[in-house]
């Protein structure tokens, strides 16, 4: 991936949750309990589903492609678990709880003082196969530029 910048990917990384929390912080429930129609989710599903991925999607496929381990192969990712998991939590819990966690794989991220020889190192997603470790980091930008977009989508459809 010659056009990958850790270092501008780790630009947008940080102010994800700066950005959903100046968006969302406070707003009333009617904003964040809509959603688009039919089987979509609203903005506090999206916000649970970013948490969740905190906890158990992007750093620890990093640690799987950086690890000595022979077996690179990604657990699959529950995009649902948030349901569960945001049960008893208001918006402005997730949107803390997103922004502790992001801060922490941001400095897991940072330490690991990554050069193009690990950036280029593989590990097996269970429906795309071998990614690189740049490959994962840029979904990582997308993933969090794609929920800020539809989070906005949701909220001008109101």
């Amino acid at each position: 991936m010659s056009n990958f910048s850790l270092e501008k990917t780790i630009e947008i990384l940080e102010r994800t949750p700066i950005v959903l929390n100046s968006l969302l912080h406070g707003i009333s429930d009617e904003w964040i309990s809509a959603n688009e129609g039919g089987e979509t989710w609203t903005v506090f599903d999206v916000i649970g589903h970013l948490a969740h991925g905190e906890k158990t999607d992007w750093i620890p496929r990093m640690e799987i492609i950086l690890s000595h381990s022979t077996d690179k192969t990604f657990p699959t990712f529950d995009r649902f678990a948030q349901f569960e998991e945001s049960k008893g939590k208001s918006l402005n819990e997730l949107l803390t709880e997103f922004a502790e966690l992001r801060e922490e794989s941001i400095t897991v991220l940072k330490s690991k003082n990554l050069k193009d020889v690990q950036l280029n190192l593989k590990g097996i997603h269970p429906a795309f196969g071998e990614v690189t470790l740049a490959q994962l980091l840029a979904t990582w930008l997308v993933h969090d530029l794609d929920h800020i977009a539809q989070i906005s989508r949701i909220l001008a459809k109101q």
